[in-house]
């Protein structure tokens, strides 16, 4: 049975009382950073931190007596997984989540706590599913999968629903792609109630599985990759999504990793928001004019932000270097008493604040009775960056910008 308009519609009237209905706010500053009109639906903002919620809700309550008594078994990289673990256990179910080896801790951590118990087994999502399948089968519990599932996507859904709803004159979404649950429910509910919305769906350039499944006219799978949003990090799109995909989506579009991480970077800074990678493509696609829209009401989804903290302190580093705030230089200097206090006087009369220092004498071509620093720095910009090279060099001092 495919999924229409009315599947979605009784999913919002049955999981309406236990969803968050997230908001969808104006962004006045990334308007005019992306040419669009943009607005944020922060489904981040869920109980677990992303929109799998509505999903796994859905299907959790449409199952029968003996399959609640049974209990249920899922397979994710997080978001799925902390969906089902938290409304299977306010409902009195056992659940059991199979769950990548290398899936980051802060996700782990929270699935046991909202009561599921936590199996980890594989390199990617797509071994764990197949052991999640397989102890289903062995134990009688019943496979909630993440995406491709009717009850699933119609949950999903009902953010489009809620959007038609919070901003008048919607005319576009764009919607981030891992198997297509999400965009598949979103797209289908949106068009089924005005065509002329457009659907704009976004995946990593490292695994376009939507992408690659629409090109072939069927899912196939793409190679493993290593991706910062591994919230969609699937190797191959549903049976159930591609016809969606296929019938309301519009455009398809890809973005890369550093694509991601200012994105997420931008959401964290002029937003105050919390996006996991996953969650920050949709930006990332409108920020770096990825689409064909122009000048359009668009809705852009932030729809996860269960994002590790080791992971986001290094998107953050990695951000200040490219927008000139933060620099390393490696200068050479005579190894003197003072010549040290010489170097770090010039630093202080450009404004520049030091954040950490290496010496090193016997690397880097040094020659006998010279040393070489590495200074890394906090600046205000490359034009500062290069105020500060300029005044090193009119003082005598070798030195390279280290990248």
């Amino acid at each position: 049975m495919a999924v229409t308009l009315q599947n979605v519609q009784a999913a919002y009237h049955r999981i309406r009382d236990f969803i968050y209905c997230s908001p969808a706010p104006h962004s006045d500053q990334l308007s005019k950073m992306t040419g669009q009109d943009v607005f944020l639906k922060l489904d981040n903002l869920q109980r677990t931190g992303a929109f799998k919620e509505r999903g796994a809700l859905n299907k959790i309550l449409s199952l029968s007596d003996s399959e609640r008594k049974q209990g249920v078994i899922a397979a994710s990289a997080g978001n799925h997984a902390q969906a089902v673990a938290y409304h299977a256990t306010q409902r009195g179910i056992h659940s059991r989540i199979v769950m990548p080896l290398m899936t980051p801790l802060v996700k782990v951590s929270a699935t046991a706590n909202f009561g599921a118990e936590v199996v980890l087994h594989g390199t990617n999502y797509d071994e764990a599913c197949a052991e999640a399948v397989r102890l289903g089968k062995e134990q009688g519990l019943t496979f909630l999968h993440p995406f491709d599932d009717d009850a699933v996507i119609a949950g999903q859904g009902t953010i489009g629903l809620e959007l038609l709803d919070q901003i008048p004159g919607l005319e576009a979404v764009v919607v981030p792609i891992g198997g297509g649950g999400l965009v598949g429910g979103v797209a289908c509910a949106i068009k089924e109630v005005n065509s002329r919305v457009r659907v704009i769906g976004v995946q990593t350039e490292r695994l376009p599985s939507m992408l690659r499944a629409t090109e072939a006219g069927e899912p196939v799978t793409v190679p493993a990759e290593a991706t910062i949003a591994d919230g969609i990090a699937v190797r191959r799109a549903g049976e159930l999504t591609l016809p969606l995909v296929q019938r309301y989506v519009d455009e398809l579009v890809l973005v890369d990793e550093e694509e991601i991480a200012n994105a997420i970077l931008i959401l964290l800074e002029q937003e105050k928001t919390l996006a996991e990678g996953a969650g920050a493509v949709a930006l990332a696609a409108l920020l770096q004019h990825k689409t064909n829209l122009n000048c359009n009401r668009t809705a852009v989804l932030v729809c996860g932000g269960n994002i590790d903290v080791s992971l986001l302190a290094r998107i953050i580093e990695r951000g200040l270097v490219k927008d000139g705030r933060r620099t390393r230089l490696r200068i050479h200097l005579t190894d003197r008493p003072g010549a040290l206090h010489s170097l770090t006087r010039i630093i202080a009369e450009t404004r520049a604040n030091i954040v950490q220092t290496s010496h090193d004498r016997a690397h880097y071509g040094v020659n006998l009775g010279d040393t070489v620093i590495d200074v890394t720095l906090e600046t205000r910009g490359n034009s500062h960056i290069a105020e500060i090279e300029k005044m090193l060099s009119d003082a005598g001092y070798r030195h390279q910008r280290i990248e």
